[in-house]
């Protein structure tokens, strides 16, 4: 910002300038690339309108996560498998493979090896 003016006079001066800000209070941004997915964590979040024109300015902790493989981008915790595992009598290739498949949601998993294993 401008040296010697206040948080409060920059607002006025921007609104007399047809630019609104709102600060947005998000938990992660998530942002999918052709060949990376970047994650922002603990983001600080501000949208800036101006004369119509919306805007998102997003800074915080970034990692970087590669799209080769569907499960180079997931992380699947050893207590997920296990948890699929014990409630379906898979092995843990096949409970790996259903988290996967669903994208780490547990429950998701459990009921497609059950109807895999009921057909």
């Amino acid at each position: 910002m401008m040296p010697n003016i206040n948080p409060r006079q920059m607002q006025q001066m921007m609104k007399k300038m047809g630019i609104q800000q709102e600060d947005i209070d998000a938990k992660e941004v998530i942002i999918i690339c052709s060949d990376k997915k970047i994650v922002v964590k603990n983001p600080s979040v501000q949208k800036i309108n101006m004369m119509g024109q919306k805007n998102y300015q997003v800074s915080g902790e970034e990692r970087i996560e590669s799209l080769d493989s569907k499960d180079s981008a997931l992380e699947i915790s050893e207590d997920d498998i296990k948890t699929v595992m014990e409630q379906t009598n898979s092995s843990e290739e096949e409970a790996k493979q259903a988290l996967i498949d669903t994208e780490g949601n547990i429950a998701e998993a459990i009921l497609l090896l059950t109807a895999e294993k009921e057909e």
